[in-house]
C-alpha cells in the first residue's frame, strides 16, 4: 500500500507552470508523444497547453513564419463547421498533431529541395540546352558547356518560366539560388540573365503528370503553366548580370503545400550578336528548405492547398511476405515472432514508430479529427 500511496501525479502535484516548464525541455518529440501516451489527463495537458507547437518551433524557428498557415487559414488538416467549445479543442488537437507531424518528419538539415525539372516555356536548343542541365551545379560538364536557353526574342520584355518539382509535397523553403549562364565560348563573354526573377509554389492539377522527367521538346507544351495551381507568389527580386550563385530569400519562410516551384524570368538584358537577339541562359537552380522524411507525406484535397497529413512507415519487419502462403505456418515465423525479432533487432527506435502512428495515424490512410 505504501508503493501505492507514494505513485502521485507531478502534473497535479507541481501545477500547470511549473510542469510546462519541465516538459519544455524535452528535445525530442517522440519524448513528448509518449508523455501525451501516459494517460487522458496528460494527453489533454500537452495538447492544451501547445507543447507540441513549443518543440517544433524550437527545433524549427523559421515555422514561425507560417503558423498563421496551421492555427487561422485552416489549411493542414481543415476543421469541419462546428459551434461550441468542442471546436476549441478539436482546434488545439489539429495544431498538436500538425506540429507533432513537422517536428517529427521535416529534416533537420536544410537542403536543396529540387527533384527533376519538370518543363521551360522555351527551350533554344533541345536537348543540348535543357531545363535537365539546370539541375547540375557549374557551367560545364566535362568539356560541354551545361545551361538551359531560352528562344530568342526581339522584344526584352518576354519572360520565361522554369517548372521544378520538389523532392516531397511538403517542403519548408527560405531562400532560391539561381545562376545566370556566361557564355564563354562567344566574344566578350556575355551574361544572358534576366532582369528580375519571381518565384511560385503550388502543386499540380494532376498529378500523374510529374511521373516522368521532361524527354522532349513536346513536354514543354504539355507540363505547361495552366497544368498548376500557384498558392505563393513571391515578390519580384532584381537579378544581377554577375556569373555567380545569386540568392534570393524569401520574405518570410514558405511552406510549400504540393511540391511545385516556378520560376519566372522578367525581362531579358543581353543581346546575342550573331542574331541581335534577346536570350535568358541559366546554369543552375537551387532551392533551399526543409524536406520531410519519406514517410511522412500529404495529401491534397483542394485547389486552394487544403491537405491532410499521412504517416507510412515501413511495415516490412512486421508484415509477413506476400508471396508466403497462409498453409505454410510450419516453416515461417508467426507474426508476434516477427514483432519482437523485429523489436530485438531495432530497439527503442521501433516503439518510437508505435507512437507515432497512435499519434498520426498508420498506414497509407489519411489522418482524421477522431480522438486520440
Amino acid at each position: 500500500m505504501s508503493e501505492v500511496r507514494n505513485k502521485v501525479d507531478f502534473i497535479q502535484l507541481l501545477g500547470p507552470d511549473m510542469s510546462i516548464k519541465i516538459l519544455t525541455h524535452l528535445d525530442d518529440p517522440c519524448d513528448l508523444i509518449r508523455v501525451s501516451s501516459v494517460s487522458s489527463s496528460w494527453h489533454r495537458f500537452v495538447i492544451e497547453h501547445g507543447l507540441c507547437k513549443q518543440l517544433c518551433l524550437k527545433m524549427f524557428p523559421e515555422i514561425s513564419g507560417v503558423a498563421h498557415i496551421i492555427e487561422l487559414d485552416n489549411i493542414i488538416e481543415p476543421l469541419s463547421n462546428t459551434l461550441g467549445s468542442y471546436v476549441s479543442w478539436e482546434s488545439h488537437k489539429r495544431n498538436h498533431r500538425v506540429y507533432a507531424f513537422l517536428a517529427s518528419g521535416l529534416s533537420p538539415m536544410r537542403k536543396n529541395c529540387i527533384s527533376k525539372a519538370i518543363s521551360a516555356s522555351s527551350t533554344d536548343n533541345y536537348p543540348e540546352e535543357s531545363i535537365l542541365h539546370t539541375l547540375e551545379p557549374g557551367d560545364r560538364t566535362e568539356y560541354r558547356a551545361s545551361y538551359w536557353s531560352s528562344k530568342g526574342e526581339s522584344d526584352p520584355s518576354v519572360p520565361e518560366t522554369l517548372v521544378y518539382e520538389l523532392a516531397s509535397k511538403l517542403c519548408l523553403v527560405t531562400e532560391i539560388y539561381v545562376h545566370p549562364f556566361q557564355a564563354y565560348f562567344q566574344h566578350g563573354f556575355p551574361i544572358y540573365s534576366a532582369k528580375a526573377v519571381r518565384f511560385r509554389m503550388g502543386h499540380s492539377k494532376h498529378p500523374m503528370e510529374l511521373e516522368s522527367p521532361v524527354d522532349n521538346m513536346a513536354a514543354n507544351h504539355v507540363l505547361g503553366n495552366n497544368q498548376f495551381i500557384w498558392t505563393y507568389t513571391s515578390p519580384e527580386f532584381p537579378m544581377l548580370q554577375e556569373n555567380r550563385l545569386q540568392k534570393f530569400k524569401l520574405p518570410e519562410p514558405v511552406l510549400c503545400i504540393g511540391g511545385v516551384l516556378l520560376v519566372e524570368l522578367l525581362g531579358r538584358v543581353q543581346k546575342q550578336e550573331m542574331d541581335e537577339l534577346f536570350y535568358i541562359c541559366i546554369s543552375h537552380v537551387q532551392v533551399m528548405g526543409r524536406l520531410l522524411f519519406p514517410e511522412f507525406d500529404v495529401k491534397i484535397h483542394h485547389r486552394s492547398g487544403k491537405c491532410t497529413l499521412k504517416y507510412c512507415p515501413q511495415t516490412d519487419c512486421y508484415m509477413s511476405s506476400p508471396t508466403s502462403s497462409p498453409r505454410s505456418n510450419s516453416s515461417n515465423p508467426s507474426r508476434l515472432r516477427t514483432i519482437t525479432s523485429s523489436i530485438m533487432q531495432r530497439g527503442v527506435r521501433r516503439w518510437e514508430q508505435f507512437l507515432l502512428g497512435a499519434l498520426l495515424g498508420t498506414g497509407p490512410v489519411v489522418v482524421d479529427n477522431e480522438d486520440q
